[in-house]
């Protein structure tokens, strides 16, 4: 691909950069896409991995047909079947009349699924027929309808670590993941943070009819050397707050850090030695403890599956020794009890800890789910569970 190409495909579809590892992505969306292979986008959150999907139905023998944008993680779990596959009249309490979903509306097009290691297991058993037979099933009908969908999937899930915990489905993932496209963050893309600043100081100047905001040499370099969890989004918001706030809008290193959260998730990170002591961040010290336990939760059940198993082993391994004493074990040994009433406290000092983590955020965003999640770096799904599990 020439760079004159390259630059026009940029331009179509609003992508801000020069990154070796981007510029690759694109590329590789270009050549996929006049294929029917499956792709699977992987990057983290914000990274932009909805373009992508654009880019391969836009260069597809499919671009003239119908394309739609499916966000797995914001779909409740009893209506995802509902929207993906339809139902008939009936199906269920407010299936007031029947629905198409969006593998019979799509056909002959493409479906972007985000999000997609969100989906329940029982929906990936359903989507792994379409994609092995292009076929499916209404919720209440019993009546298999034929589909010719092109398949792009996003998600910012270790997929390795998805597999292994039971959330997703093996096979499902090898037939997604015939072509990965991986999105760099931000923070590999030091290169390319002026010129998305600048590109969104613009913008809002725009938007609110104000001078654009600029950088000094100090503040440019402390924007290109942060962490960015939040990546492009993130970048995007805190521009978006200067533009507003700061009346002067020649931008130290003193005032952007007040907007810069000083810890991202698990990286702590410091740049030039110094810190905004007085900034308002969500992540104390204390508050970074618990999202650290919070992502630490999620592999409490493997924990608990091995503790099991070795519990089993050492239960063996002492039967076998009491019985060449030829000793009557115990019913259950003191040690082992203790060792359950560990696992019971530490479980439920979690929960604790991820209970009060979440009423933060939901504190933090006045109640908004959407922001409240993303701060977590969790699915709306997940996080709505979760508030009605500890009945926030």
């Amino acid at each position: 691909m020439t760079e004159q190409e390259l630059q026009t495909i940029k331009q179509r579809f609003g992508i801000i950069g020069q990154n070796a590892q981007l510029n690759r992505a694109i590329e590789i969306a270009v050549q996929a896409a006049p294929t029917e292979l499956s792709v699977l986008v992987t990057g983290e959150s914000g990274v932009g991995k909805e373009f992508f999907p654009q880019i391969i139905h836009a260069y597809s023998n499919r671009k003239h047909g119908p394309y739609f944008a499916i966000n797995c993680g914001a779909i409740p779990e009893g209506t995802i079947d509902s929207e993906l596959f339809g139902h008939e009249k009936g199906a269920f309490t407010d299936a007031k009349a029947e629905r198409r979903g969006y593998f019979e509306i799509a056909d002959g097009g493409t479906l972007f699924l985000d999000e997609v290691g969100e989906l329940p297991l029982a929906t990936q058993v359903k989507l792994l027929r379409v994609l092995e037979k292009g076929e499916f099933v209404r919720m209440g009908s019993s009546t298999t309808q034929k589909t010719n969908v092109r398949i792009v999937a996003a998600t910012n899930l270790n997929m390795t670590d998805a597999i292994r915990n039971g959330r997703f489905r093996e096979d499902l993932y090898y037939r997604l993941n015939t072509v990965e496209i991986k999105i760099p963050a931000l923070r590999e893309r030091k290169e390319d943070i002026p010129m998305l600043f600048r590109k969104f100081a613009i913008d809002f100047s725009d938007k609110y009819r104000m001078p654009a905001v600029r950088l000094n040499d100090e503040a440019l370099a402390l924007l290109q050397n942060y962490y960015w969890n939040g990546n492009i989004r993130q970048l995007k918001n805190i521009t978006e707050q200067i533009s507003v706030i700061e009346k002067n809008h020649d931008i130290t290193a003193d005032t952007l850090r007040k907007y810069l959260p000083e810890n991202e998730a698990t990286h702590a990170l410091v740049v030039g030695g110094a810190h905004s002591a007085g900034a308002d961040t969500f992540m104390n010290e204390r508050e970074l403890l618990y999202k650290i336990l919070f992502d630490m939760k999620r592999d409490m059940s493997e924990m608990r599956r091995q503790l099991d198993e070795l519990k089993n082993s050492r239960s063996e391994v002492r039967s076998e020794r009491l019985e060449v004493r030829n000793e009557r074990p115990d019913n259950k040994s003191l040690y082992a009890i203790a060792e359950d009433a560990d696992i019971a406290e530490e479980v439920s000092s979690m929960d604790e800890m991820e209970k009060e983590m979440i009423r933060k955020a939901l504190e933090r965003t006045n109640g908004n789910r959407r922001e409240a999640a993303e701060m977590l770096g969790k699915s709306e799904r997940t996080l709505y569970r979760k508030i009605k599990e500890y009945g926030l």
